[in-house]
C-alpha cells in the first residue's frame, strides 16, 4: 500500500473551487496554498492534522467579501511537499514562509485543531507582522495533561481505508453529522496526507505544550472552541483565560472538535465576530 497519493478525483474538484492554486517555498519545501483573492485583509486559514487545504473550501467561501482568504496545504498535506520536521517550529516557520512568498501585509491568521497550534506560535514568535489571530479549538494535551482525546491508530485506520479506497458513506460512518459534500471531499483528499506527517503531528500534541506559547500569543487575538469539545474542555477553556486574557473564550453550540463541520452557521457567526474588531 503507498504512503500517499493523490487521486485524481481529488484533483479534479480544484476545478469547482473559485481559487488560484499559489506556490511557495519554505527552505527545501514547496508549499501549496489556495488563494481565493480579492482586495481584503489577507487571512491565512491553517487547517488540522488530516484537513487538506480544499476542505476547507466551505469556510474559505463564506469569508470571501470580509477577507481575502488563503488556505494552506500544510506540509505532508494536499499537494504540498511530505517531509523534514513536523514540530510547531518547523510548522510555524512555513506560515511565515507563506507570508513573506505572497507578499501579504500584516495578515490575520485562523487556525482549526492543529492549524491553532501552528497560529499560536507563529503569532508568539513574532517573526512577521500580523494583524490578529483566531485560534478554533487548538489541542491543548501535552506532557502532564493527559493524551490527545483520539488515538493515533484512529487516524491511521482513516488513512488506510482512504489509501484502499473509500468513500462518502464510509466516511459518514466516522464523521455522520457532516455534510455530504465534506464526506465526499474527505473520502478522496485524506489520501494526500503523509503517514508520517499524522504520527509525528499527533506525538507532538502529547510531547509539545499549547500553554508553553500561547501566554506569549499577542492581541489581538480570538479563542474559539466546540462546547462539546473533548478537545478544549470548559476547564481548558478557563485555564487558558487565565494564562492569556487578551482572549476571552467563546464556546460554539453543537459542535464537538470538528467545529466548523459540525455546526458551519454558527461557527462562522462566531469567526466573523472574532475578525471584527481585527478588521478595523
Amino acid at each position: 500500500m503507498p504512503d500517499r497519493s493523490v487521486l485524481q478525483s481529488a484533483l479534479a474538484d480544484l476545478a469547482d473551487v473559485p481559487a488560484t492554486g499559489r506556490w511557495v517555498r519554505s527552505g527545501r519545501t514547496r508549499l501549496h496554498v489556495l488563494d481565493y483573492g480579492g482586495s481584503g485583509v489577507p487571512l491565512v486559514v491553517l487547517p488540522g492534522i488530516t484537513s487538506p487545504a480544499v476542505t476547507l473550501d466551505f469556510v474559505a467561501r463564506e469569508l470571501v467579501g470580509t477577507v481575502r482568504p488563503l488556505v494552506v496545504d500544510v506540509r505532508g498535506r494536499g499537494l504540498s511537499d511530505a517531509g523534514g520536521a513536523y514540530g510547531l517550529t518547523a510548522y510555524a516557520e512555513d506560515t511565515e514562509a507563506v507570508v513573506r512568498g505572497l507578499d501579504l501585509d500584516r495578515p490575520l491568521l485562523l487556525g482549526h485543531s492543529m492549524g491553532a497550534r501552528i497560529a499560536a506560535v507563529t503569532a508568539a514568535r513574532g517573526a512577521v507582522p500580523l494583524r490578529g489571530t483566531v485560534l478554533v479549538d487548538p489541542p491543548m494535551s501535552g506532557p502532564g495533561r493527559g493524551p490527545y482525546p483520539t488515538a493515533l491508530e484512529t487516524f491511521l485506520g482513516q488513512l488506510d481505508q482512504a489509501l484502499r479506497g473509500t468513500d462518502a458513506g464510509e466516511v459518514a460512518r466516522a464523521w455522520p453529522r457532516w455534510p455530504r459534500r465534506e464526506q465526499a471531499l474527505r473520502a478522496r483528499w485524506l489520501s494526500s496526507c503523509a503517514r508520517e506527517a499524522i504520527t509525528a503531528t499527533h506525538r507532538g500534541f502529547e510531547t509539545e505544550d499549547f500553554f508553553d506559547w500561547w501566554p506569549e500569543v499577542p492581541g489581538p487575538t480570538a479563542l474559539l472552541y466546540g462546547a462539546e469539545s473533548p478537545v478544549v474542555t470548559g476547564r481548558d477553556a478557563e485555564e487558558a483565560a487565565r494564562m492569556n486574557p487578551r482572549a476571552r473564550p467563546v464556546a460554539i453550540p453543537g459542535a464537538g472538535h470538528m467545529v466548523f463541520w459540525d455546526s458551519p452557521a454558527a461557527a462562522l457567526a462566531a469567526v466573523r465576530e472574532a475578525l471584527r474588531p481585527m478588521l478595523e
